[in-house]
């Protein structure tokens, strides 16, 4: 119940490259997961729960045993069909090894580029980044 949730990445002069952000928009919404990629807001945990990003909420103090109520659960049912249905379930994801090469290759040149540089450092020196000086490009 006091978890907080967000993305600082466009903040500090980083992004996800494709996969994560592809994931989040399945899970959230394509409106809901440009809004908490672009303004790298926090969500307290009602708000998650509400996106649809956590199935539950529960008091700090109760979450370990809520999680150990749940692994309980889980191990009562059969293996292999739990197998066949997480992988089910994260086909489509894995069909996106395209993506996720290109989220890769494109941060790691981002990462090398100046304006990463400056997020970075901004960050480090706990002041606001300057990326007026860079170029915005559709």
């Amino acid at each position: 119940d006091n978890a907080r949730f967000g993305q600082t990445g466009p903040k500090v002069g980083s992004f996800d490259g494709g996969l994560g952000s592809s994931y989040l928009a399945r899970i959230v919404g394509q409106k809901k997961a440009r809004e908490i990629w672009y303004l790298c807001r926090q969500y307290d945990a009602d708000e998650a729960l509400k996106m649809g990003l956590v199935n539950k909420v529960v008091p700090y103090a109760e979450l370990e045993a809520e999680t150990m109520r749940w692994c309980e659960e889980i191990l009562r049912h059969s293996p292999l069909a739990l197998r066949c249905l997480k992988a089910s379930l994260n086909a489509d994801c894995d069909g996106q090894m395209g993506l996720l090469d290109l989220a890769g290759n494109a941060t790691l040149l981002y990462y090398m580029s100046e304006e990463a540089q400056e997020g970075k450092n901004a960050f480090v020196e706990k002041r606001e980044p300057q990326f007026d000086k860079f170029p915005r490009l559709p």
